[in-house]
């Protein structure tokens, strides 16, 4: 876990921090957008078109995945009450249980000292505060496709083109995301005494989680658990590969890549789910809202890879044999 990956100091501009979870999304969203750009080259599609979309589909997708993190995870009032009353919001990764002095908290963090406990400063914007992570991909993919459709009708280019060109690099993308997050230390798994549990530092998210809950004492180390961060991720690069070098090229008509891309995706967020630990909102007693998510994107890509489709002729010729 290294939530800060470099810190340095510049004249004039004092600290600069390159936090590892913002870090990691950047170049995933980096790498998507450069090959995008590349392929909409050999599809004979305005590569000044492709660019704008990747823009505005990256700020429509961080608001969408935000506000679902936000409304969904479990964390609303977190947000509500660190603006009205931070008081009522737990301090997860302070130093010690019980205060007496601000300083014995550690980081910024206040200590109530009728109650002896740790409690964040007022911050009314955390819930903006996108580098300390808290996005949720589904819902950053709702809202860009959203945007996505808006754009594509405006500039009269068929959607599903768009998107069999942008379904593979989002995976790639999200092997970077995720990396992130196992570094940042979020959306981690539940114990493990297999050989591929990890341990988190003490005073971290997943180690709080185990102290609020008893599993450890006060100092103690945490248990083990399953790296999930790692899971998605390389399941996530091995998807890229497989959409992107052989469905791909074979594809029957459009949209039959974005199809496969979401129900690939959809199938190991399922899985990776069920050893998801973190707090992220669960529906009907034992789903994850994620794995609602993903069993409708399911019905959907089995749709798109179905159908009928009046282009399936033009979209066997967009798609190169050889991949350079």
């Amino acid at each position: 876990m290294k939530p800060l990956l470099w810190k340095f100091t510049l004249p004039l501009l004092g600290d600069v921090t390159f936090p590892a979870y913002f870090t990691f999304l950047t170049l995933g969203l980096l790498f998507a957008a450069i090959l995008t750009v590349r392929e909409a080259r050999k599809l004979d599609l305005d590569t000044d078109d492709i660019i704008d979309i990747n823009l505005y589909m990256t700020i429509f997708g961080v608001i969408g995945s935000r506000i679902l993190h936000v409304f969904v995870d479990g964390h609303f009032m977190d947000y509500v009450n660190l603006c009205l009353d931070p008081m009522k919001v737990p301090a997860i990764d302070a130093l010690v249980r019980h205060c007496n002095t601000a300083r014995e908290c550690g980081y910024d963090y206040l200590c109530d000292t009728t109650k002896h406990l740790c409690y964040p400063p007022r911050d009314c914007l955390a819930w903006a505060k996108l580098w300390r992570g808290g996005l949720v991909y589904y819902g950053g993919l709702i809202m860009a496709t959203t945007y996505a459709v808006y754009f594509t009708r405006k500039a009269k280019i068929r959607f599903l083109r768009v998107a069999d060109l942008a379904a593979p690099a989002i995976l790639l993308g999200l092997f970077f995301g995720r990396l992130g997050c196992y570094l940042n230390g979020c959306c981690y798994g539940k114990v493990t005494h297999s050989l591929l549990g990890v341990r988190f530092p003490i005073g971290s998210s997943p180690w709080r989680a185990q102290y609020e809950a008893h599993q450890i004492m006060a100092g103690q180390q945490m248990l083990p658990v399953h790296p999930t961060q790692l899971y998605e991720s390389l399941g996530c690069l091995l998807l890229f590969g497989f959409t992107y070098f052989i469905v791909r090229p074979r594809k029957r008509q459009e949209g039959f890549v974005a199809g496969a891309c979401l129900a690939l995706y959809a199938v190991l967020r399922i899985v990776v789910e069920v050893w998801r630990d973190d707090e992220r909102g669960v529906l009907m007693g034992f789903l994850s809202t994620s794995q609602i998510i993903s069993l409708g994107g399911i019905v959907l890509a089995l749709w798109l890879m179905l159908r009928k489709d009046p282009y399936a002729v033009t979209a066997a010729a967009d798609s190169p044999v050889s991949v350079t």
